[in-house]
């Protein structure tokens, strides 16, 4: 399911972001944002995740660096 959502955010960025102007607020840009956000946390949580991130991109917003949450499951080991 992840791939079928991905897929056209990839068709967005290799096809029609090229021929537009470059003007990302953020870093890292939205496209790749959704996708990492649809990797790590699944479609509907990422998705959401990529909504917002697009609700924040307008002219009266500073951007900048805004990575993807981590994951509240993460297995990570606190030793």
């Amino acid at each position: 399911m992840r791939k079928l959502v991905i897929l056209p955010i990839k068709f967005y960025r290799y096809a029609i972001s090229p021929m537009m102007a470059s003007h990302c607020r953020f870093y890292p840009s939205c496209s790749a944002y959704a996708i990492e956000a649809i990797e790590q946390h699944g479609v509907i949580r990422g998705g959401w995740l990529a909504t917002r991130r697009l609700g924040r991109c307008h002219p009266w917003n500073s951007g900048g660096f805004d990575p993807v949450p981590p994951s509240s499951c993460s297995s990570s080991t606190a030793e």
